[in-house]
């Protein structure tokens, strides 16, 4: 028994000590690429120390001499908390995921490098001001000495585990991060907030199954008699003719052959397959509104921004101060705000003077031209003309031999059609030059494959003093085309539309048009002093939530997918009944969750008879709702279950799966035109043989929304809460969707019961032919109050940093999801009472 039970205590001990081991290891990996906040670290090519002190949220604030320093201290800061984020959009932008991840994301890059974010960035750089470049190499300097200093696991556990993986890259190194880096990531903003290339895409296949008459019915025009637009008189040049081209035929139903459909497929499925690194869909928009003094408690002006995009681990901003220690004309930052990691500078907050807000312009820069093709020639003006190719070679974790893929290029733009299974079999015939034949490449022509300035416009925007110097680094934003709202601290508000528009002579690029005839090339863009513009509006207001920008008067064509403007109109009445208003009333503002298509839809649900007291249930809580969707409320779970089924009911009969609503405000609107058509044919169910009215399926909805909640929830309605079915999980782009569940729980966090919806202030939006999952959220919130720049608030979706079990990882999460802002400290005196870490770069002795 003594030799036994000594036997058992020593292999206890060895257990115990391989297990101590095993779990000093995995500490030891997991905090192995946790950044230093304190003490000293040598940074060389500065010019005096840097100083950045971080709260207790990790938010950098970084103090410099010099400009050069500055950028320098934010690449290295960027880099200790986000360097694999860095890695991975640059090798999305660069076309080079399959580096990381194999053949799976080889049709991926292929259509990125088919685009050419990363070339197009490349020619951008020589058309930057020199201060503006050495800004990019400063900061690149910043992230490579942080690099020369760690790697593998060290830089970021993502590393490690992607290593460990079948196909992942062994050894692998990061390459030196370059000014290029930062300016592809423009690339792929400008690809996730601007264009209708989706929407091209899908009117034409609706145009292959339904009359013209059907399709505009699921696009109705926009409501400017309900919703107003951002600015109610747009200012115009004085030679500016209405140039909004009439409809066109653009596409022919002669042209609608398999062969174009089938192109138009692949470049779905693979524009699909894009990494959405902003998020994609209805719910990718954002709120920013400015009230001047008249309407604040202070007298200066308040500004609200909350942009809507993807929810993604890690959050999409992350937050810095940026501060010259004496501020002047040598060096002239002293900025504070939301940035991404990658691109040096402030993308949205404030300086001394001025704050700024984005929301989503979304003007039409995208059209898909067809092109007749043969071989590598292209017909144009009824002459065959030869395409520009050239090569790309992609680099295969886990292969040893590359792959290669033909690039060929029309006057219109890049032939993305080309990428896919099917990428030569359209148009190649010998017979093409005989007859025009009825198959068709598909090119891309889009205003961000123009190299342009809009990192020029970037700084300018961070030390802009007054208006007409914001409005003079607004000339050179290109692209994306945002709405800019603007406030000072003398009390001025304003909204700016910068970027390129194209101007087109025939067709509005609605629908794909013919490469082949010469009239649909674009003639030009509108002019920058004839985009819409407003500094001081009589009623001191201006609300930005993607609706119209102008009345249809205005001479320029921009877009006609507009948010329908539920969003701002809401925001309008909130503000007009508020009286004066201070920060903390601005940031409930951006909290509402009224529902403007439950406030018009419930009176026709509540009329409908209900026999069974069972489903009747179900139909009683909406009695009496105020129509807001708090994350407890009954009534909103059981609503958006009726509308998802309201939907499905009346649509997945008629449209192909794929063009399934996804319930957002073009939803909205279609529903509320088609609520007073009894008999429309949208409500019959074309599988039965009698035909539905609208009563009918309005109760078919109510009965199966009552089945459904109890299937999903509970039985009785007292136990329902919208909060339940509607979920955030923050999922890492990369690993967060493997097929190890170990790994998915390292890197994603939730799941977050939220209110809100789609189309609703609080804008956590949902896909109806998918769920009710959130897919996009407010990705931070922010309120500046110009009297007082201490006195701002801000929030993100996670933390300031990119590695899991990091204390900052998510340490913002529950304080957003609450509805909760941080105070947001600006001044020296402010940052130093709230300091928690201290971290002072020097220049290494020589």
């Amino acid at each position: 028994m003594r030799r036994l039970l000594r036997a058992v205590i020593v292999s206890g001990i060895a257990l115990a000590t391989v297990l101590l081991v095993i779990a000093g290891t995995v500490v030891y990996v997991v905090r192995h690429s946790f950044p230093t906040y304190d003490g000293t670290i040598d940074l060389n090519g500065l010019e005096a120390d840097v100083t950045v002190l971080r709260d207790a949220n990790g938010i950098p604030q970084i103090y410099a001499d010099t400009p050069a320093d500055l950028f320098a201290a934010q690449g290295y800061v960027h880099a200790q908390d986000r360097f694999f984020e860095m890695d991975f959009r640059r090798h999305v932008t660069s076309g080079r995921l399959t580096e990381l991840f194999g053949r799976s994301a080889l049709e991926t890059d292929k259509f990125t490098r088919t685009l050419g974010w990363r070339r197009v960035a490349e020619k951008e750089l020589p058309l930057l001001s020199p201060t503006t470049r050495q800004y990019l190499d400063d900061y690149a300097r910043g992230v490579n000495a942080y690099l020369s200093e760690h790697s593998g696991s060290g830089l970021s556990l993502e590393y490690g585990v992607l290593s460990l993986q079948p196909g992942g890259p062994k050894n692998y190194r990061p390459e030196p991060w370059t000014a290029a880096d930062s300016l592809a990531w423009l690339k792929a903003m400008a690809w996730d907030l601007g264009g209708n290339l989706d929407e091209e895409i899908t009117r034409t296949k609706l145009l292959a199954a339904f009359p013209a008459r059907n399709i505009e019915s699921l696009y109705p025009q926009y409501p400017y008699e309900r919703n107003q637009p951002i600015l109610s008189a747009a200012a115009v040049a004085k030679d500016g003719k209405f140039t909004t081209s009439p409809v066109a035929p653009e596409v022919r139903r002669g042209m609608l052959t398999q062969d174009l459909l089938k192109s138009l497929d692949t470049v779905e499925k693979v524009a699909k397959g894009l990494p959405e690194l902003l998020g994609q869909g209805d719910g990718i928009g954002s709120n920013s509104w400015v009230v001047s003094g008249d309407h604040t408690t202070t007298g200066k002006p308040l500004l609200a921004n909350d942009p809507h995009l993807g929810a993604s681990m890690p959050g999409i901003w992350t937050q810095v101060g940026l501060h010259c220690n004496n501020v002047g004309k040598s060096c002239p930052f002293d900025v504070s705000g939301f940035s991404f990691s990658g691109l040096p500078g402030v993308v949205i907050g404030h300086n001394n003077s001025i704050s700024w807000g984005f929301t989503n312009l979304d003007p039409d820069v995208q059209d898909l031209y067809l092109e007749r093709i043969d071989g590598d020639n292209v017909l144009y003006n009824n002459k065959w003309r030869a395409m520009a190719t050239r090569q790309e070679t992609f680099k295969i974790a886990g292969e040893d031999e590359p792959e290669t893929l033909t690039v060929r290029e029309t006057r219109h733009g890049p032939l993305i059609s080309d990428v896919g299974q099917d990428e030569r079999k359209v148009g190649e015939s010998a017979a093409a030059r005989a007859k025009y034949p009825k198959a068709y490449g598909v090119a891309l022509q889009w205003t961000a494959l123009t190299p342009g300035r809009t990192a020029d416009a970037l700084f300018a925007i961070n030390m802009a003093q007054n208006w007409s110097q914001f409005r003079a680094a607004a000339r050179l934003f290109e692209a994306p085309s945002q709405n800019l709202v603007y406030a000072d601290t003398e009390g001025h508000i304003g909204y700016q539309a910068p970027g390129r528009v194209p101007v087109r002579s025939v067709g509005r690029g609605d629908w794909p048009v013919p490469g082949w005839d010469p009239r649909y090339h674009w003639k030009g863009y509108v002019p920058f002093d004839s985009l819409p513009t407003e500094y001081d509006p009589p009623d001191g207001v201006i609300v930005t939530a993607n609706q119209a920008v102008v009345p249809n008067t205005y001479p320029y064509y921009l877009t006609n997918s507009w948010d329908y403007g539920y969003r701002s109109q809401e925001i309008l009445k909130r503000i007009k009944a508020a009286g004066k208003l201070d920060a903390n009333a601005m940031a409930s503002i951006q909290l509402d969750t009224k529902n403007s298509i439950a406030e018009m839809l419930v009176p026709y649900l509540l009329r409908i008879s209900i026999d069974d007291e069972f489903d009747r249930q179900g139909q009683d809580t909406l009695r009496n709702w105020d129509f807001t969707q708090p994350p407890d409320s009954a009534a909103a779970a059981y609503f958006n279950v009726v509308w998802r089924n309201v939907l499905a009911l009346t649509f997945h009969d008629q449209l192909p799966k794929d063009t399934w609503p996804d319930g957002g405000s073009r939803w909205f609107e279609v529903v509320r035109k088609l609520i007073a058509q009894q008999n429309s044919g949208w409500w019959d169910n074309i599988a039965t043989p009698q035909r539905e009215s609208r009563d009918d399926i309005l109760r078919e909805a109510l009965v199966n929304a009552r089945t459904e909640i109890t299937q999903k929830m509970a039985r009785e309605p007292s136990n329902w809460e919208w909060g339940r079915l509607h979920k955030l999980t923050l999922t890492n782009q990369t690993l967060g969707t493997s097929d190890i569940g170990l790994v998915r729980r390292i890197f994603n966090r939730g799941p977050y019961e939220l209110g809100g919806g789609t189309s609703i202030v609080d804008a956590t939006s949902w896909d109806a032919a998918e769920g009710y999952a959130v897919t996009s959220t407010p990705s931070m919130r922010m309120v500046v109050d110009l009297s007082d720049f201490d006195k701002s608030r801000w929030i993100n979706l996670t933390g300031v940093s990119g590695h899991a079990f990091s204390s900052h990882y998510t340490d913002q999460t529950e304080l957003w999801v609450k509805g909760e802002t941080l105070q947001w400290a600006y001044t020296k005196g402010a940052v130093e009472a709230a300091r928690k870490h201290s971290l002072t770069f020097t220049k290494p002795d020589s």
